[in-house]
């Protein structure tokens, strides 16, 4: 199948309501026996045929009733108020995995909801910093999520720890932190001190695109 020319260099946050390091990652079960979380990315750098995406946002809400493989899930979609038809199309197709092979990151997702809570165009609220382990994003009166270093319980450090796929669809290497965040709404949330992560990710109609990802062990 012949896909749309597209990209897009994502700063990504994560939220989710497993322990850390989450079991999902390893072909685990939920901590919880469900899933459910926050999302959001900033495109560094990206297109979609012609449509220029440079520095737009998104963001999510969603939850899964067991496993997220198996299937059941729902999801809010938000999208950058900022954002022109022409990329909010864009945006939203990309989302959908419609321009995606079937067994990359927004395909696989999209395969699993069952119930589409519709598309919210807000202002997105966005902090990230990789080094430190830190970020924040929000959606007024919607959600908010913030992210910082996961701490050694005997001393308080700041105690890091990477995840590292060599062959994972959503990123390969992520910084882990401690996440805590809500939402209203359909999918209320409310949690502490769980799973989060922080990625460099660049993404394509076939995939990561590792060329264009940056490391974390490269800083």
């Amino acid at each position: 199948m012949t896909y749309t020319n597209w990209m897009i260099k994502t700063k990504r946050l994560a939220t989710c309501s497993c322990d850390y390091g989450c079991p999902c990652e390893f072909n685990g079960r939920p901590t919880r026996g469900f899933c459910e979380g926050l999302e959001a990315f900033e495109i560094v750098e990206g297109h979609f045929g012609e449509v220029r995406l440079d520095g737009l946002r998104g963001a999510g809400a969603y939850r899964w009733p067991g496993a997220v493989h198996e299937g059941g899930g729902a999801y809010l979609a938000i999208i950058d108020e900022r954002a022109t038809e022409a990329q909010r199309e864009a945006l939203l197709t990309i989302l959908s995995g419609q321009e995606q092979e079937p067994t990359t990151a927004f395909s696989i997702y999209a395969s699993t909801i069952d119930k589409d809570l519709g598309t919210v165009f807000a202002h997105i609220e966005f902090e990230w910093d990789l080094k430190a382990r830190t970020g924040r994003f929000a959606v007024h009166d919607i959600l908010d999520a913030s992210l910082e270093p996961i701490r050694n319980p005997v001393t308080g450090a700041p105690h890091r720890a990477l995840i590292k796929l060599p062959q994972g669809f959503e990123f390969r290497e992520a910084e882990m932190a401690s996440s805590t965040f809500w939402s209203k709404g359909e999918l209320p949330q409310d949690y502490k001190n769980c799973y989060g992560f922080l990625t460099y990710t660049t993404y394509g109609p076939y995939g990561i695109l590792e060329e264009h990802s940056y490391p974390v062990t490269e800083g």
